[in-house]
């Protein structure tokens, strides 16, 4: 967030290249740390503290001498579990066999969902989403009341097929037969389930939920113009 200048080293001109606007400083992230006295021996914060003071202070000789003990200690630690046979097992990351890399135990690589993440956040190392749990919740509902339906229409087609295959069939029976039909594919399910396949309407719960995710999307679409509108 400071100005940076490009020093022409054959003719000792200077140019400025970067110089951030009060703008561009109201944009910064905001940044979360975890404070000094909450944070364990091995945060790199407290673990290079006495490094970091001496580079504050312009004093590159002491700056080196600590980084030295700092990893004279590690290299001492290494050797000591070593001779012992004590594995070192991280806390927040894992070594990846195939690739050869260490990665992070939690990453979590799905998709950003406008309608039910909040916030990410760390909390003991741990990078999580805050939810709002309501599009699961409702889908979780949903489904079950759509399996249930589904059961119930299955049932109806069995009946109807074991009155179709009956010795004697009825008039009553050969009008029901070309009005009950299996659909041939009860896999993929839209919002609008209910009224294709013949079932009865959603719950009284799902309905609402539903609306209510309409609401929210509706809210963050207005929102997202409104903030392509500003930048415009």
């Amino acid at each position: 967030d400071g100005e940076v200048h490009m020093n022409e080293l054959r003719n000792g001109n200077t140019e400025m290249f970067w110089n951030p606007t009060s703008e561009v400083r109201r944009q910064r992230l905001k940044r979360h740390i975890v404070l000094f006295e909450e944070q364990m021996d091995f945060e790199s914060e407290r673990l290079w503290q006495h490094v970091t003071s001496a580079i504050n202070k312009g004093d590159q000789h002491k700056a080196t001498q600590e980084k030295f003990v700092l990893e004279e200690e590690q290299r001492n630690a290494a050797r000591e579990r070593r001779e012992s046979g004590t594995e070192w097992k991280p806390l927040l990351f894992r070594h990846d066999a195939g690739t050869n890399e260490w990665r992070y135990k939690y990453e979590d690589l799905r998709p950003w969902d406008p309608l039910n993440d909040i916030a990410q956040f760390e909390k003991d190392g741990i990078l999580q989403t805050m939810e709002r749990h309501l599009s699961t919740r409702m889908s979780n509902h949903k489904a079950t009341c759509i399996n249930n339906q589904i059961t119930r229409h299955k049932r109806s087609a069995k009946d109807c097929r074991r009155r179709k295959t009956s010795d004697q069939p009825s008039n009553h029976s050969q009008n029901t037969e070309s009005s009950c039909s299996t659909p041939e594919s009860v896999q993929e399910l839209s919002d609008d389930d209910g009224k294709y396949l013949g079932f009865e309407s959603l719950c009284a719960q799902c309905g609402k939920e539903i609306n209510h995710l309409k609401e929210i999307h509706s809210a963050v679409l207005s929102l997202q113009k409104a903030q392509q509108d500003i930048h415009r």
